[in-house]
């Protein structure tokens, strides 16, 4: 991506990565740094149901029902998230789109207000390396500290450094066989539109293998370089 078809409108990008791989941190320092806004499609359905919006109605009647929200509540409520005034300095669109449909109906919404996607970043990691380390952490059910079985290990084995407790957790989905599945099948549903952006040349590839810092330097280069 050259940055030569690059709007004067506010910057929309999207965070690409598997679960781990630290959109969250990251979305939260681009935030920070550059005055963005965050979108994730539950924070948005949720905030559009509790203000009463009209496609917020529309979405508490499907979810109360047990249905899926559609793509078309999901934009409608997305248009009116875009409108609002901190969303001028630009946004990040965390869990949407999903599918190729969902992005060129996306596409199709922006284009109404001179708005494109500028940039799709995928967050890319190395499999392997991303089991080991989802499925080596722990907590301390005390005080919430963060450990590692390979890289953050306690000082004592299973006592927190912070307050002493004995009690470590790990979450039940934190184990080598559902982080693999959810790898590969994080891979089967993004691939399309990993090619959907790379199409259009707004597709950018970030190691998100390293440290969190060089990595967020590498997002903020991209945003400033579309924000040029």
């Amino acid at each position: 991506m050259d940055g030569s078809n690059i709007s004067d409108a506010a910057p929309v990008l999207i965070l690409l990565g598997p679960p781990g791989a630290g959109k969250g941190t990251q979305a939260r320092k681009l935030e920070e740094d550059f005055g963005l806004v965050q979108l994730s499609t539950g924070d948005l359905l949720r905030a559009a149901v509790a203000a009463g919006t009209e496609a917020g109605k529309q979405a508490k009647a499907v979810m109360e029902s047990g249905g899926l929200v559609s793509d078309e509540i999901v934009l409608a409520i997305l248009k009116d998230r875009l409108a609002e005034s901190d969303c001028a300095k630009g946004v990040i669109l965390d869990g949407f789109p999903r599918t190729t449909v969902q992005a060129e109906a996306l596409d199709d919404l922006l284009k109404a207000s001179s708005q494109r996607i500028n940039a799709a970043i995928s967050l890319d990691v190395d499999d392997a390396e991303m089991v080991t380390r989802i499925a080596g952490r722990f907590t301390c059910k005390g005080c919430g500290e963060g450990y590692h079985d390979t890289f953050k290990a306690p000082v004592v084995a299973d006592t927190c450094d912070k307050c002493g407790s004995t009690q470590m957790v790990r979450r039940a989905d934190d184990n080598a066989e559902t982080v693999a599945s959810r790898l590969e099948a994080y891979h089967a549903q993004t691939a399309p539109l990993i090619d959907y952006y790379d199409g259009k040349g707004a597709l950018v590839r970030v190691d998100a293998m390293g440290d969190i810092d060089a990595i967020a330097s590498d997002l903020g280069a991209i945003v400033s370089r579309v924000s040029a």
